[in-house]
This record gives C-alpha cells, sequence and structure tokens, in this order.
C-alpha cells in the first residue's frame, strides 16, 4: 500500500510517498522549513505545499512534537503554544483538502512514528522485551515498545536531569547553540540515557533523529549496561512511521520471551544411584 508520509519537525517539514509493505520512500523525500513562528495555519500551509509537491492524492499520515489523543495535540514541545488543544488532524485535512482523496489525516506523535518504522524495518526489527527509541534533534522524543507493542506518548525527553529538562541540555540542537564537541556532548546524552537505563532497564536503546547519521561521533563515548544502537532509518523514520499509521499496519505484538526453565537439585534413591 502506498501512503503520503508527513514528518512536522520544529525546524523541518519534510514528506515523501511511502511503500508501507517494506518502509521504502516511493519517491525523494522533499523538505521545507518550518515557517517561523510555527502557528497552524502556516504549518497547514506548509504541508500542504510538501504534497502538492508530488501531486498527492491520497491517505496522508503525519507526525506531530506533541501528546496525540484521537488527532488532538495536548501539548506543545517545538511548535508554537497556540496547537494546544487544536484538533491536529483537521487543521491539516482542510489544508490538503481534495489532495486526501475523502480520507482522514492521521496524526501521531513524531517520536512514536519513527520507533514503529524502527521496530518494523531497522535496529528494532525482531526485538523482544523493553525497546526504548530516542530522538535527537530539535528535542527529545521518545518512544516505548514492550514486545512490539507501542506505549504511546511517553515524553522522557523532558526527564529532569540536574535540575534541568532535558532536552535542554541534551537535543541536538543544545550541542549546536552551546557548540559543544562531540565527546562533551556524549557525556551529556550518556547521562539522559542513563537516567532512562535506571528507571526502566530496557533491552535496546536506539538513538535516532538528526544525530543519528553521525553515530561514529559519539557512540565510543558511551558507557551504559543496555545495547546502544543507532537507528537504520535515520531522518526517514518519521515518514515512515507516520505512513505506516496511516495506513493501519503498526508492528504486531511479538510474544514475551519465555524464562529459562530452572532444575532443581538432583536427587538419588537409597543406594546411591539416580533413577
Amino acid at each position: 500500500m502506498r501512503v503520503f508520509g508527513v514528518d512536522i519537525g520544529g525546524t523541518g517539514i519534510k514528506g515523501a510517498p511511502v511503500d508501507t509493505e517494506d518502509g521504502t520512500l516511493v519517491a525523494p523525500r522533499f523538505r521545507i522549513p518550518t515557517p517561523q513562528p510555527a502557528e497552524p495555519e502556516a504549518v497547514a500551509r506548509t504541508v500542504a505545499q510538501v504534497a502538492e509537491h508530488f501531486g498527492w492524492t491520497g491517505p496522508v499520515g503525519a507526525t506531530f512534537p506533541a501528546v496525540i489523543r484521537a488527532g488532538v495535540a495536548h501539548t506543545a514541545a517545538n511548535v508554537d503554544e497556540s496547537w494546544v488543544g487544536s484538533d491536529v488532524s483537521a487543521v491539516l485535512g482542510g489544508a490538503l483538502g481534495p489532495a486526501l482523496g475523502g480520507t482522514e489525516v492521521a496524526v501521531v506523535n513524531d517520536a512514536d512514528a519513527a520507533g514503529i518504522a524502527e521496530m518494523a524495518f531497522g535496529a528494532g526489527r525482531d526485538t523482544a522485551g523493553l525497546v526504548v527509541m530516542t530522538t535527537f534533534g530539535t528535542g527529545i522524543g521518545t518512544a516505548l515498545f514492550l514486545h512490539g507493542q507501542l506505549i504511546p506518548n511517553t515524553e522522557l525527553g523532558h526527564l529532569e536531569i540536574h535540575g534541568h529538562d532535558a532536552e535542554t541540555k541534551t537535543s541536538d540542537a543544545a550541542r549546536e547553540r552551546e557548540d559543544l564537541s562531540w565527546e562533551k556532548w556524549a557525556k551529556r546524552v550518556n547521562r539522559y540515557l542513563g537516567a532512562l537505563e535506571a528507571l526502566l532497564w530496557p533491552d535496546l536503546i536506539i538513538v535516532g533523529g538528526g544525530a543519528s547519521k553521525k553515530a561514529d561521533r559519539f557512540f565510543d563515548h558511551l558507557e551504559l549496561r543496555t545495547k546502544v544502537v543507532p537507528a537504520q532509518l535515520q531522518n526517514e523514520a518519521g515518514i515512515v512511521g507516520a505512513a505506516m499509521f496511516a495506513a493501519g499496519e503498526q508492528i504486531r505484538p511479538r510474544p514475551a520471551p519465555r524464562p529459562a526453565r530452572r532444575r532443581g537439585p538432583a536427587t538419588r534413591p537409597p543406594g546411591g544411584r539416580r533413577p
């Protein structure tokens, strides 16, 4: 199935048609800078421009940097606060109009979308247990998966670390803003991931977002008990996950791994021989 995926971020809005069967982009993605201020009407117009670039008509899925319930935004992490309480699906649908082909825009939290894509086609594929997806970009997004089942809207990028909202000091934007070396930034990332590790004891941590393209510059400085891997779909994960969400093709729950059976002490019958 082909679905149009749109990834709405704090600095850019990008999209492309997606083959949801294999998670590939049918055409190279197209990106337009996010309007500033990122108010509803301006963002919706930009989303429409991205879709028009492909002459798209059909189902559309979109990520959004907020807690999303039934298409409604309940927070506004890296977009204008006027989005809070708005029906994101309706706002985007009004701008896209005929391009939707009679369908509604399916809206999902941005980190959740990236996680859906990575669990289906990327670094989390075939992984049972607890997986934490993190995205380091304008902010820090997180997505939790237990045996393949998404636990939506976790927002763990806002944990308090040393008296600060984590994303204000540890996002990729913070690295650029403070002109940190990769090694210094890695220490902050390690501290943040260590806090997640201490709270959740996950089986796998996936590092995505814009920083995933530069994993070779900071991964060697991470020291955690948990296995940490870079996202494989990188900046395409949000587009792919949004399309999958719209198509209803989210990953299926995987059975929990069975604990190893413990054997009791061997017993001997009278006479000293095993039965």
